[in-house]
């Protein structure tokens, strides 16, 4: 499957580093399991999920119930739909949601 989306790291230590959106589901967290793994404290083992809806061809982004939250945008949200350009906040790590 060709990856239609991507998250880019915009602060840290690890910025610059893109992680393609190519499955139906990409998990966010501190767990060396989890598909984009951050290691930062302040963020959950599975603490996020990216999920793409083939039907509407859009991207959300769902909070796993995290104890620190996930922003979007600035804003704690539980889940909302991704725009391109929209900057994901989780832990110490900022995101750019970028569309190809």
């Amino acid at each position: 499957m060709k990856p239609r989306a991507r998250l880019v790291i915009k602060s840290g230590d690890l910025e610059g580093t893109s992680y393609e959106l190519a499955a139906s589901e990409t998990l966010i967290g501190r767990n060396p399991t989890t598909d984009i793994t951050l290691l930062d404290e302040g963020i959950s083992r599975e603490h996020a999920l990216v999920l793409y809806d083939e039907a509407n061809d859009s991207y959300s982004v769902e909070d796993l119930q995290s104890t620190n939250g996930t922003q979007v945008n600035g804003k704690r949200v539980r889940s909302v739909t991704l725009n391109p350009g929209d900057e994901l906040c989780i832990g110490r790590t900022l995101f750019e949601f970028v569309r190809d």
